[in-house]
């Protein structure tokens, strides 16, 4: 069984593209500073991964590989505050725990003598934000 050898065919052959590719093959290298600009253009506000991939001709896992290696992922909302009441501490006997009002669920919690009182409903998100912030002030 013979194959077919192109360039032993002495019929004229119609080249529709020609695509010469010079110096060697194979991956490309992106220095720090072409990665972190591109990087940075992902994040500006409007910009898709998919867009900012194609623009550079590079697949958008790996822009997502480098953004995780810059540790760098999608921006989280920014946190919201809520509208907080801060009693000064009330006398030495106000200092006793109060007895638990039954039925109705709230829970209060005193830190360096700022008194926080947790309704039922409220998020516990919220919740762990406001004592984090009580705790970062001490």
């Amino acid at each position: 069984m013979s194959g077919f050898n192109p360039t032993l065919d002495p019929r004229p052959v119609q080249v529709r593209r020609l695509e010469v590719l010079t110096g060697v093959g194979g991956r490309r290298r992106w220095s720090s500073d072409d990665k972190a600009r591109t990087v940075e253009e992902s994040l500006a506000l409007g910009a898709t991964v998919s867009d900012v991939a194609r623009r550079h001709e590079i697949r958008p896992q790996q822009l997502f590989g480098w953004r995780r290696g810059m540790r760098i992922v999608d921006p989280e909302p920014p946190m919201t505050f809520v509208p907080a009441l801060v009693e000064p501490p009330a006398k030495a006997e106000r200092a006793r725990p109060r007895p638990a009002r039954a039925g109705r669920g709230d829970i209060e919690l005193e830190i360096d003598g700022v008194v926080v009182r947790v309704r039922r409903g409220a998020e516990a998100k919220t919740v762990a934000a406001v004592i984090k912030a009580l705790k970062a002030v001490r």
